[in-house]
């Protein structure tokens, strides 16, 4: 009598056994909640869909491993030469493009007769031409890299009977909603099944939704717009010219961190990694102007945790997955909420806790008010941890990496007899102490005579009206008190979040516009304008030069304020 064989987990969703063996090689245990919900309804049903699910839910698979399947499947004929892409998954960044690309390769590691073709800004365009003019079953795209093949004659679409959009809120945020619209609409006259996935559902995910996608089925993992249900959401608030020390006391106080720190411009970035490796941290910079080679190298390091403190601005982040985060740290808090929700959602994923600290001073406290709207959840106000609580933390640190160190006593014996020599005066209290003096030190040096960091005290809410409830100064754009930080002024432009004016949309055209590195601030978005700030003597300059330029056939008018 046979024994009986116990299916594997994915191959009760109905995936064949070629992929089962993949993802299982791979470590795949058990389906996650999106990939349970996802796979057995895109094998049975020809829907499109929405799945709303946080960056690290497991999302690739959910559609790959079903998509892979049904490629599988298909009885068209096996001439590479004449093969055209069937399926086409856009991804926002570079880095998402090729980590699907290569997730997906994974999985169809027992199927040879399938080909996935990745095309991606930032690369030579002929190798991805001839991937393309060899044949392939599924192109993973960045939207301005297709277009720019598509117009070129390179990449067919008159055969994609699939179109999965991968971040779509992403997309959208980094300003590549005319490039949707235009691969969209190219491909709507086919009618292609259409998938979207997305953390959040934005009014502009929406509306591609409701343009695009034909009586989608919506599949929700955890709550519409909300942060990872494994985070906590944390604030310290300081002055703004305490920033840096605030972010040093954190970081010390977890000793095992493992964290990406999250800027607001290019130039700060920069600013605070370098300020870091001076005071003898492990951290890089992450951001636009660094060649895409440097860029690369950096993520890997961090990737694979040989950099503790990866500091970062949130267009170079994007496309970065990492797990095992300990915290997101906002050392600037983003212009917009969604963004928010994307930083937080890198940690606390598959089951693991995980914290998201914002850095704030009282003028940045109607943003918390507005997150915690949005996110349905409540940040803590945390005290800064003491110069005592630190050194405490980091002496346990050391104690505990001495306790656990292996001793291979075979290899050490050659030199035993000279260190008993040079150590026999001392006694084990002196060594002990002169150990931790050597390891521990330059914490009890530098917190001997650390600057103090001012308490600050948050600002009260405001009643408004006769009413019961009460509401923060900065729950509606109107009653917002944000005011420039000393030395900036604020640019005025006339476009918001209804024209799809965001943050990476607005470096996008101040990159564009404006010679060297030019320095920004705080933005703040409103439905139909945005304020950006900007140092004093660069205002006039920056309204200058985006004055009259266009951004979706609209005029941008741009003044500064005086305030």
């Amino acid at each position: 009598m046979q024994p009986s064989v116990t299916p594997l987990p994915f191959a009760l969703l109905g995936i064949p056994a070629p992929l089962c063996q993949a993802v299982a090689e791979m470590g795949f245990e058990q389906p996650m909640p999106i990939q349970q919900a996802v796979i057995p309804f895109l094998l049975h049903t020809q829907h499109d869909l929405i799945a709303l699910a946080q960056t690290g839910t497991g999302k690739t698979a959910a559609y790959g491993l079903p998509l892979l399947a049904l490629l599988a499947g298909s009885t068209r004929g096996n001439n590479a030469a004449t093969r055209q892409p069937q399926t086409l998954i856009l991804s926002p960044t570079r880095e998402l493009c090729l980590q699907i690309t290569g997730d997906l390769q994974a999985y169809a590691a027992y199927m040879p007769q399938l080909h996935i073709a990745a095309v991606y800004g930032g690369a030579p365009l002929p190798p991805q031409q001839k991937a393309l003019r060899k044949g392939v079953d599924i192109v993973v795209a960045t939207p301005g890299r297709l277009i720019d093949l598509y117009n070129r004659g390179d990449a067919r679409l008159d055969g994609i009977s699939t179109l999965i959009l991968d971040e779509a809120d992403e997309m959208l945020n980094m300003g590549f909603r005319e490039a949707l619209d235009e691969i969209l609409q190219a491909l709507h006259r086919r009618h292609p099944r259409t998938l979207l996935f997305s953390a959040t559902m934005s009014r502009e995910v929406e509306q591609i939704a409701q343009h695009y996608l034909h009586e989608p089925e919506q599949i929700v993992v955890g709550s519409r717009n909300e942060g990872a249900e494994n985070v906590n959401h944390l604030y310290y608030l300081v002055r703004a010219a305490d920033k840096y020390l605030a972010l040093k006391r954190i970081v010390d106080y977890h000793p095992r961190i493992y964290a990406i720190v999250f800027c607001r411009t290019k130039a700060e970035t920069q600013q605070i990694a370098d300020q870091l490796i001076r005071d003898g941290y492990n951290a890089e910079a992450l951001h636009g102007d660094l060649a895409q080679q440097q860029r690369d190298l950096t993520m890997q390091k961090f990737r694979t945790h040989v950099t503790q403190l990866l500091i970062a601005t949130d267009v170079a982040a994007r496309g970065l997955d990492v797990d095992n985060l300990t915290h997101v740290i906002h050392y600037g808090l983003p212009g917009d909420n969604e963004t928010y929700t994307h930083r937080a959602g890198r940690t606390g994923r598959a089951g693991k806790k995980g914290t998201s600290i914002a850095i704030v001073h009282t003028k940045e406290m109607h943003r918390i008010r507005d997150i915690e709207k949005q996110l349905g959840k409540q940040f803590q106000q945390q005290p800064l941890p003491s110069p005592d609580d630190i050194c405490t933390k980091q002496l346990y640190k050391v104690i505990d990496e001495i306790e656990h160190t292996d001793v291979d006593e075979q290899q050490i014996a050659p030199f035993l007899q000279h260190l008993q020599w040079h150590f026999g005066y001392l006694d084990k209290d002196t060594i002990i102490q002169k150990v931790i003096a050597r390891e521990f030190g330059k914490f009890l040096n530098y917190y001997a005579h650390a600057p103090e960091i001012e308490k600050v005290e948050a600002p009260k809410s405001r009643t408004t009206g006769k009413g019961k409830g009460r509401k923060d100064i900065g729950d509606s754009p109107k009653n917002a008190t944000h005011k420039p930080e000393r030395g900036y002024k604020v640019v005025q432009v006339n476009l918001g979040k209804h024209e799809g004016f965001y943050p990476g949309v607005v470096m996008q055209l101040i990159n564009r516009y404006i010679p060297g590195r030019q320095t920004v601030g705080h933005i703040q978005l409103y439905e139909h304008k945005a304020l950006i700030e900007v140092p004093a003597r660069d205002a006039d300059r920056v309204a200058k030069a985006l004055n009259g330029k266009y951004f979706k056939n609209k005029e941008i008018k741009a003044r500064t304020e005086s305030r």
